[in-house]
């Protein structure tokens, strides 16, 4: 029997026990034979977000027919939507998952969204209404990576390096985010002209890469946290290093006003001299996204007190979840 609509192809290898345990626990207020479906496409997207992001995609996008209420069936379809280069949709799934989920855990990718609108300027301010204390510390470092980014576009290239000069900065210690935070630090250096400090840094990246590839055992399934690294290069004291204070004037938050997660809008950042700009430009984004929505035939429909666009196509689903929220893993 045909599928209602045109879904990619899934493998019979392929199982719901192939999704992460944490993003299945999230289907269980579907019916079985649905969330096996749904964890089967979402399963088949991450397998394929690096090779072929458009099939993952399309696996995303089935995904979000069936089960659209769920956090991380909006949230893989951001992310695949991010990867294909629709920036205006993964940013408002993302908005959506933030709203179902209230975790600002991907808030760097919102970030990077809003700059590959063309909005850097929003992409900040949007970096600096979450306190960035309250997030998880690889979280913390991406937003740092994506601010630098948005600073970058602005042509602002000592900001962007001060947005990066943040306590992980730190060559004799790695972690998995540490290759990524140097590779960036070093952009911003050569940006600067400032050629030989940038080669330190892809150096640094490069030991830290390998020290945390050393650490794995093939197989393992536990993250190493801290692992020593032999700097190839002399560094300077701790008292040598200026780091840039991210809540100083240049970065005032007081005119900012953070998403509340127990408010009725967690998609909003107001900011009082730019409200009715801020507006237009999420109208004008949600327009790109609504178009680009259509297009992969899924129906997103704007509603105050019900903004899921994807609603399941399981009847028993339908009858369980009715118009309540879904409760989801936090």
């Amino acid at each position: 029997m045909r599928p209602e609509h045109d879904d990619p192809e899934i493998p019979e290898s392929v199982t719901p026990n192939d999704l992460e345990r944490v993003a299945r626990n999230e289907l269980k207020t579907l019916s079985k034979e649905n969330a096996d479906g749904v964890a089967r496409h979402l399963a088949m997207a991450a397998m394929l977000i690096d090779e072929d992001p458009a099939l993952a995609h399309r696996h995303a996008v089935s995904a979000a027919r069936r089960a659209g209420r769920i956090a991380v069936v909006r949230e893989t379809l951001a992310i695949t939507a991010y990867a294909t280069g629709d920036f205006a949709l993964a940013l408002r799934e993302l908005r959506t998952q933030r709203r179902i989920s209230g975790s600002n855990d991907q808030l760097a990718l919102m970030v990077d969204s809003e700059r590959g609108v063309g909005r850097p300027e929003r992409a900040l301010e949007l970096g600096r209404s979450v306190p960035r204390d309250t997030l998880p510390v690889p979280v913390q470092v991406a937003v740092a990576i994506a601010m630098s980014g948005a600073r970058l576009d602005l042509g602002q290239p000592e900001l962007a390096l001060a947005e990066l000069e943040i306590p992980q900065l730190d060559p004799t210690r790695a972690f998995s985010y540490s290759p990524a935070l140097f590779d960036a630090y070093a952009e911003v250096l050569e940006e600067l002209g400032r050629e030989d400090d940038a080669r330190v840094w892809r150096d640094r990246a490069v030991a830290a890469a390998e020290a945390l590839d050393d650490s794995f055992d093939v197989g393992a399934d536990e993250t190493v946290e801290i692992i020593e690294v032999d700097d190839p290069t002399e560094y300077p004291d701790d008292d040598a290093l200026d780091a840039h204070d991210l809540d100083g004037d240049d970065l005032d938050e007081d005119d900012l006003v953070g998403d509340d997660l127990n408010g009725d809008d967690l998609d909003e950042v107001n900011v009082p001299d730019e409200a009715s700009e801020v507006a237009d430009e999420v109208a004008d984004t949600n327009a790109v996204a609504d178009e680009h929505a259509a297009d992969a035939g899924v129906d997103i429909e704007d509603d105050e007190d019900d903004e899921d666009p994807v609603q399941s196509t399981d009847p028993a689903d339908q009858d369980e979840q009715g118009d309540a929220d879904v409760p989801t893993e936090k």
